[in-house]
């Protein structure tokens, strides 16, 4: 009993090495389900270390020692694997067998077995997909006491004289098995509940990033303006962290500011915190922790607010303003809400960044749908007058006509500046610019429609059809002496809808160097509306026919 005492005793400061460990950044790889061979070496300098001391801490016992050795090599290889328990119980079983004495090599052999029954617990475990079993603290303390009693079967069968071996492990064996396994299980319950915090502070801090990315995800929808957006991302950023204030800046004055001392952090000030506008000229992030660096505000001295984190906001490298965190002088600023904010500037400068995209891509598609109606209205236009000429002199009324279907079409190319429109508002289009080239052709073009009138609602980027129906004429029979015939197709297909414009002239060319810039428009708008499964298509059977297909996403699946 006085020996279990005295185990007892000195495991006790095993365990507060095991506390401070657990405290420790040496402990943080074991938090992670994966460890990487660094993380190994690191934990077999660790465990060796421990092997070694309860070596050094035991109580000498007939010319043996009783220790507290076994508990580093044990949970090396319940932690580690096999390879890393071997190698903290050699370690730690040659360090004994350095020391001497009749059950020297037994020890040595002994604590490397141990080592190896750890890892090969852990190698059992995890094949059947129960990692999480091994910081279980009973698991550790099964596992460790058949180690100790394996260790006792060593020493019976290597250390001689055997009477002596004999009497040694009837004095030892007790105490050694209960005390590392009691130590064994409090040491991985130590290192358990740490691990658990670092989880639940994981998931907490990934729950907080997750909900401020979902709620300011749309806030750079219409393009960059943080002026409009400040407010909100203000109030997002409180609710989510729980601070005493946030504020939103640009690089002269607040946008917004919610929490304590809203009554004098007024939106619409000038910058008057010295701490931001050093954040805004040195392009980096400072903290005033209200310790060693306090916050004073040079708005009122009474201010209740005693730290602040400034982090900039950038765009291209670019600082273009500030996210501020504060807290009253009567609470300490926690390190989890300062890496959140940290990490908030970052998120709302990529999402700054993609919008500014986004916006300049749809600046340059509107610039390039601008540009096809620019080359189409012109060359159409000249085409349709002379056709309009040459009939007036026979057929005024049909003029008149033509004049009308003129005018239809310029008024809706005006009206149109890039967003979506019907399929009946698209045909509505092609058909008035398909009555003037009917008349311009007098009779040689034939056009076929056969369109499912339930696909008539459906919505597509605007001036998609025309430049193709266009390109059709332009590009295929318009040279030739034979009739021409133009078919317009459209269907629906599993999950999307087909439009097909086909004409039997079949002189299309691909030249991807060459493009049309009226079929590759189409396709962008639509592959950047839509996704990369939809788009534009061209196959061609020379002599005999082009078919342009347009696939398009069924309304219920567009975006």
């Amino acid at each position: 009993m006085e020996l279990i005492l005295a185990l007892l005793q000195q495991l006790s400061v095993f365990l507060v090495i095991a506390y401070l460990f657990s405290k420790s950044p040496a402990f943080r790889p074991l938090a992670s389900t994966v460890l990487q061979p660094r993380h190994k070496l690191l934990l077999y300098a660790i465990f060796s270390t421990f092997s070694i001391l309860g070596t050094y801490f035991g109580l000498p016992v007939q010319d043996a020692i009783a220790n507290t050795r076994a508990i580093g090599a044990v949970l090396a290889g319940l932690i580690g694997g096999p390879l890393l328990g071997t190698a903290v119980g050699l370690t730690g079983g040659l360090h004994r067998y350095a020391l001497g004495g009749f059950t020297a090599f037994a020890c040595g052999v002994s604590t490397t077995a141990e080592g190896l029954l750890g890892g090969l617990v852990h190698l059992y475990l995890v094949r059947r997909g129960h990692d999480s079993e091994l910081f279980r603290p009973a698991l550790a303390f099964v596992t460790t006491f058949m180690a100790e009693a394996l260790q006792m079967l060593i020493l019976l069968l290597l250390a001689r004289p055997w009477h002596e071996a004999l009497a040694l492990v009837q004095t030892i064996a007790a105490p050694m098995m209960l005390a590392n396994a009691a130590g064994a299980a409090l040491f991985i319950s130590i290192m358990r509940d740490q691990k658990s915090m670092y989880d639940t502070f994981g998931v907490l801090f990934s729950a907080r990033a997750l909900n401020i990315a979902e709620h300011t995800l749309g806030l750079f929808a219409q393009g960059v303006d943080l002026a409009a957006a400040a407010p909100a991302i203000a109030r997002i950023i409180q609710r989510e962290t729980g601070v005493g204030a946030v504020a939103v800046t640009n690089r002269q004055q607040v946008l917004a500011f919610v929490g304590l001392a809203a009554d004098h952090h007024r939106p619409g000030s000038p910058i008057a915190s010295d701490l931001t506008r050093r954040a805004i000229a040195e392009n980096r992030i400072l903290f005033a922790d209200g310790l060693s660096e306090p916050y004073h505000c040079v708005l009122r001295p009474d201010c209740p607010l005693g730290s602040a984190l400034v982090v900039p906001l950038r765009l291209d490298n670019e600082v273009i303003g500030t996210i501020k965190l504060y807290e009253p002088k009567h609470k300490l600023f926690l390190n989890l809400n300062r890496t959140l904010g940290e990490g908030i500037a970052r998120l709302l400068s990529e999402q700054l960044l993609r919008s500014r995209y986004e916006e300049q891509k749809r600046l340059l598609i509107t610039s390039e749908l601008k540009l096809a109606q620019a080359q189409v209205n012109p060359h159409f236009l000249f085409n349709a007058l002379n056709t309009i000429i040459a009939v007036l002199r026979q057929n005024p009324a049909r003029a008149r006509q033509l004049l009308l279907h003129l005018s239809d079409f310029f008024r809706k190319n005006l009206k149109r500046a890039g967003d979506l429109v019907t399929l009946a508002d698209e045909l509505d289009h092609v058909n008035a610019y398909l009555a003037i080239e009917q008349a311009r052709f007098d009779g040689r073009l034939q056009i076929e429609q056969a369109i499912e009138p339930a696909l008539l609602n459906l919505k597509l980027p605007s001036f998609s059809l025309q430049p193709l129906v266009e390109n059709a004429i332009k590009h295929g029979f318009s040279q030739r002496l034979e009739p021409g015939r133009l078919s317009l197709r459209g269907r629906q297909c599993d999950s999307c809808v087909i439009l097909e414009i086909e004409d039997n002239a079949g002189c299309y060319q691909p030249d991807p160097a060459h493009d049309g810039l009226g079929l590759s428009l189409v396709h962008r708008r639509i592959q950047n509306l839509y996704g990369g499964a939809y788009g534009l298509s061209v196959t061609c059977q020379a002599d005999e026919w082009t078919r342009v297909c347009l696939k398009l996403p069924l309304p219920q699946e567009a975006p």
